[in-house]
């Protein structure tokens, strides 16, 4: 009796852990790798009918205007792809502009324009790895990402202006990744940073995620995509922290935030704004949900974003 006892609870354990296994490549595949992300139109939270017709012309506006294609090679040896803007009047003064989840470069346009013909800046806009023309299997969701920003910081100094005055301006994941990449050790050409929307973690936010989509707990499938994404992709979801990275950080940042957002919850704006070391402002805007906050309140985002930069970018 005890040895059947023994052999049905071993079998039970076995068929949790290779469901649990299955579960997690699954989980992996949906979030973390080059794949399509169509659950992400059946989101209530994320405004996708208003916001692609108001990309179009804004992708027009970029190509009429003309754009350089720049390149670089990551770390781990990967081809990806930005657009350069040259500001129609010299100036040292230069927007790094970093897009979201599962989006690119070209759709960051709205915001490229209010840098390159409100502000004169030069922009630079770049698809992420794993997004876009940039090559990649997986999604950094911004903590290899930060590295590759790095990069394209070198970029700019060494090939493009030694004397450039830099700021890094992201939104969702981008939010995030100016974040993580504000935590590292940056040139003093780095003058401020954006965050519009940004997630305290990779962990906190797909635990959010799954509770949200499928009202389960964080453990122990996140947990075990973290393991999984370590093996396939070199990171684990904890150690992806936007929060741990403002902690160390030295450079004054504007956290922006839509108090309707439930696609990365609006309370984590709060958190990264307390945990944040350097000079700080934050700007809350009424009724924005995720990644709505410019388009939501044009004028007060454009003022707040401007008279920030004007304490630090001269």
């Amino acid at each position: 009796m005890k040895i059947l006892l023994r052999i049905t609870l071993l079998l039970i354990t076995l068929i949790l852990l290779i469901g649990l296994t299955l579960a997690s490549f699954y989980f992996y595949d949906l979030s973390v790798a080059r794949t399509s992300k169509d659950f992400l139109k059946g989101d209530t939270s994320l405004d996708f009918k208003q916001s692609v017709p108001a990309v179009t012309p804004r992708k027009t506006w970029l190509d009429e205007i003309g754009y350089e294609d720049i390149e670089i090679t990551s770390f781990d040896n990967l081809k990806l792809r930005g657009y350069y803007l040259k500001a129609n009047k010299p100036t040292n003064k230069t927007a790094i502009i970093v897009h979201g989840y599962f989006s690119k470069a070209k759709e960051m346009s709205q915001y490229a324009r209010f840098y390159y013909e409100t502000l004169g800046y030069n922009v630079l806009m770049a698809d992420n790895r794993c997004h876009g023309e940039s090559e990649g299997d997986y999604i950094g969701f911004g903590w290899h990402d930060r590295k590759d920003y790095l990069q394209w910081i070198d970029y700019i100094i060494a090939n493009i202006n030694p004397k450039a005055e830099i700021i890094l301006h992201g939104v969702s994941m981008g939010g995030a990744t100016v974040l993580m990449t504000g935590g590292e050790t940056l040139p003093d050409n780095v003058k401020a940073i954006i965050s519009d929307c940004a997630y305290t973690s990779v962990k906190a936010e797909l635990s959010y995620q799954m509770k949200k989509m499928y009202n389960l707990p964080s453990f122990p499938l996140v947990n075990t995509t973290s393991l999984l994404t370590k093996i396939k992709a070199g990171y684990f979801f904890g150690e992806a922290s936007a929060i741990k990275q403002v902690a160390k950080s030295n450079i004054p940042t504007l956290f922006i935030h839509g108090d309707k957002d439930t696609f990365v919850p609006y309370e984590m704006v709060y958190e990264l704004y307390e945990a944040c070391s350097s000079e700080k402002d934050i700007f809350i805007v009424p009724n924005a949900t995720h990644a709505t906050a410019y388009r939501e309140d044009k004028d007060g985002y454009e003022k707040k974003v401007s008279d920030f930069l004007n304490k630090y970018v001269k």
